[in-house]
């Protein structure tokens, strides 16, 4: 046995009669859908749902299993008094999905607990499907805060615990699309929320699994998504396997992307295995930079020498002019599969020369930086390597002037320094700009500071 359906749906409290009383009424297209696939899923009789929830437990690094033989629900924080849930879990398939990803080195387990309580994640697509079919057990997961790839090799595990136990399951991932398809909405307007609805929903019409691992990061950011990560583990799930995609519904009357969509199981293609895919592309286009731009190829040799033999890499005669004769600080990050592995700079130069500075911070960041354990020989050939190279820093007055995309940010008081660069993935405001750099330097909120920015130019 293993997986026998997937499907992709929403979860807006509204969409229940018991918190919308009537305005449910204005996506009735989504209710149609919602209730299509529940009654997909009383045909299909699965011994056990999977739901991935982006409002069940979250955690950076980690997939969070919920545990217990069973969960409860309600809706208070909607203003709904009557209204319950109750479900039984399927203990045995969580324990082997514990235990798979254990050996697979996948980050997943059920410690971690915050509360045991089924969310409305959760519960808004169960409330369909109970009506129609509830002969089943469950399995509550929340994603994470992991790469695309861990998402995917995570839904590889749940379909393998499947086959494990011999268990029939439909896959269910619970999210809604943008947040901000409309001025008059709850969360505004921004113009990548149509262009994130319009590409998701693409996707997942033509089956486009490689697409979900590829989003541009800015455009999730500002589009206030909710589900991807939930995708990305339903790709995982049908990894290998040939399938009908089908989009049931898609709207976004309140400003919040609604879509619906079912995948029906044909049988195994081999060419539909992404994150093979995924991983080729990125090496390719790894290779490709690192032997062309003179500034990562020097990080990567550094490391690589340093990592297998214990020596310090001695300057390459062939690097260009700027790095040889002059000076500038510069960080060194290292990432694999999109996560940081390391990284370390200097504000001002150290060395006698730029390509120095590189050398030295490389080093370090693969084997100082306190958050990680050293980088070890065989995470060499997954390393992604990034090099900032800072502009001179200038003290202004104001915050006012600065610009989280074009100016790094550094935060003083006495002896405490902060710094943070700029163009971050999910910092896209000045305020938590500095907020981080201040916190990165121990500097209380109510302390005096001072202000620098700077540019860098960044090779990655």
């Amino acid at each position: 046995m293993g997986v026998i359906g997937a499907f992709v749906v929403p979860h807006p409290p509204i969409i229940l009669n018991e918190v919308g009383k009537g305005k449910e009424e204005e996506i009735q297209s989504t209710i149609n859908a919602m209730e299509l696939v529940a009654y997909k899923i009383s045909e299909l009789k699965p011994d056990t749902i999977v739901v991935v929830s982006p409002h069940s437990i979250l955690y950076k690094d980690y997939f969070h299993i919920s545990p217990g033989k069973k969960s409860t629900g309600n809706l208070l924080q909607f203003g709904v008094t009557d209204y319950s849930m109750e479900v039984e879990y399927d203990e045995p398939f969580v324990e082997a999905l514990t235990l798979i990803s254990k050996n697979n080195n996948i980050p997943a387990g059920t410690i971690g607990e915050q509360n045991p309580n089924l969310d409305h994640g959760t519960m808004i697509p169960l409330d369909f499907i109970n009506k129609k079919y509830n002969k089943c057990k469950v399995v509550k997961i929340g994603p994470s805060g992991l790469s695309p790839l861990a998402h995917y090799n995570f839904g590889k595990a749940i379909t393998n615990a499947a086959h494990m136990l011999n268990r029939k399951i439909v896959f269910i991932a619970s999210g809604d699309l943008s947040h901000k398809l409309k001025k008059d909405g709850p969360y505004g307007f921004a113009e990548e929320g149509p262009v994130f609805d319009k590409e998701v929903m693409s996707a997942l019409k033509n089956g486009d699994f490689y697409k979900l691992l590829t989003f541009d990061d800015s455009l999730c950011v500002n589009a206030a998504e909710c589900g991807l990560r939930t995708f990305q583990v339903m790709a995982g799930v049908l990894d290998g396997l040939a399938i009908k995609s089908t989009v049931l519904s898609y709207e976004g009357p309140f400003g919040v992307g609604y879509g619906v969509a079912a995948f029906n199981i044909l049988g195994i293609d081999n060419s539909r295995k992404f994150d093979i895919i995924y991983k080729k592309n990125l090496m390719m286009e790894k290779v490709d930079e690192e032997k062309t731009n003179p500034y990562l190829k020097l990080a990567k040799s550094t490391l690589e020498t340093y990592i297998k033999t214990g020596s310090v890499l001695e300057l390459p005669e062939d690097l260009p002019e700027e790095m040889k004769n002059n000076r500038a600080g510069a960080f060194v990050s290292l990432k694999i599969d999109g996560q940081l592995r390391g990284c370390i700079g200097t504000i001002f130069p150290t060395e006698e020369s730029l390509g120095k500075e590189i050398i030295r911070n490389t080093i370090l960041s693969g084997t100082k930086d306190n958050r990680f354990k050293p980088i070890s020989k065989e995470e060499l050939a997954d390393l992604e390597y990034s090099v900032d190279i800072l502009g001179n820093p200038e003290v202004i007055d104001t915050k006012e002037v600065l610009d989280v995309k074009k100016y790094g940010v550094i935060v003083t008081s006495g002896n405490k320094r902060g710094l943070l660069l700029p163009n971050l993935d999910g910092i896209n405001d000045i305020d938590t700009q500095i907020a981080i750099a201040r916190e990165k330097a121990g500097i209380a909120p109510d302390e005096k500071y001072t202000l620098e920015r700077f540019q860098v130019v960044r090779h990655k």
